[in-house]
């Protein structure tokens, strides 16, 4: 992959397509670069929400918690151009994670601080409402999977 700089690699990414330069050099100044080995987490379920993901490379599988271990109800992939964004709760009080997610493989992303994006939201309601129309397309497409895996594993029609 061509190194590229955080504000070179937003415009490129699906979920962040035909926001304007100004409200990606906004987001670009809350935006770190992070990686994952296999098998790291990128949250845990409950800790505080504090960051969203756009996936560069890799994938994250999401689980949820049972008693007898871990479930995968998702994975986000960076290869797949509508599916590599990883984590919403940093946008809904009262910010922890209902989810854990944790790299299946060597994955890297850019990790948007969510404390610095919700300011921003606040700032340029604009910006707030297009990043939450995004956010919302993920969770939708994230909660239908998760109900098909769901209904799969313990039988019933999707």
């Amino acid at each position: 992959m061509v190194r590229m700089t955080i504000e070179q690699y937003l415009p490129h990414h699906p979920f962040l397509a035909g926001l304007d330069e100004d409200a990606l050099a906004l987001l670009a100044r809350c935006a770190t670069l992070v990686h994952f080995a296999p098998g790291e987490y990128l949250f845990r379920e409950g800790e505080p929400a504090d960051a969203f993901y756009v996936l560069r490379t890799g994938r994250v599988a999401l689980e949820t918690r049972l008693g007898t271990g871990s479930q995968v109800l998702d994975t986000a992939d960076a290869d797949d151009p509508g599916d590599g964004v990883v984590g919403w709760s940093w946008l809904v009080p009262p910010y922890r994670w209902t989810f854990d997610a944790r790299a299946v493989s060597e994955t890297s992303a850019v990790s948007f601080d969510g404390v610095c994006l919700r300011a921003r939201c606040e700032e340029d309601p604009v910006l707030g409402y297009a990043l939450m129309r995004r956010v919302v397309g993920v969770m939708s497409t994230r909660l239908h999977s998760a109900r098909v895996r769901l209904l799969d594993l313990y039988g019933g029609r999707p």
